[in-house]
């Protein structure tokens, strides 16, 4: 199967507004600067907190993980919660109803999985109009949730 010639151009468009969501993200809400974050995947919410207390809280949804070879989309892993990835399959709709193998396959191999699960990430946010995406690593790899929404905690 064949990605639609306007793919590659798409997934750059894809990739550049991601960028911006992402530098908005990093600016206003400082995620990185944070002494700890919990995600808890059942109630699809990521917490960002400081000196015990919540500063910023994110509504998510789980993209999918990297592990020490290749990606396993959320949709595709009966580990998580069916809640945590049900946005996920509007992904995987888009790509079998425009034939794009990779958001379709539950697993892909890459030499860059971090830039793979990027741009899957950017691929999701612009599917399902979201605020950006956390990389939260996890053993040999990582968990990629998309930020549907975020907000400061007063």
């Amino acid at each position: 199967m064949e990605a639609p010639d306007w793919y590659d151009a798409w997934c750059e468009e894809a990739f550049e507004t991601f960028r911006t969501k992402q530098n908005v993200l990093a600016e206003t809400y400082k995620l990185a600067s944070w002494h700890r974050y919990d995600y808890d995947t059942q109630a699809g919410i990521l917490t960002f907190s400081d000196e015990g207390r919540p500063r910023v809280v994110a509504d998510i949804q789980v993209i999918g993980t990297t592990g020490a070879s290749d990606w396993l989309w959320g949709w595709a892993n009966d580990n998580w919660p069916a809640v945590s990835t049900d946005g996920m399959r509007a992904v995987r709709d888009f790509g079998a109803e425009h034939g794009i193998e990779e958001l379709t396959s539950e697993f892909l191999e890459s030499d860059d999985l971090p830039g793979l699960g990027w741009m899957l990430a950017a691929i999701s946010a612009r599917v399902l109009d979201a605020q950006g995406a956390y990389r939260a690593p996890s053993g040999e790899g990582a968990v990629y949730l998309l930020i549907r929404s975020i907000k400061f905690v007063s």
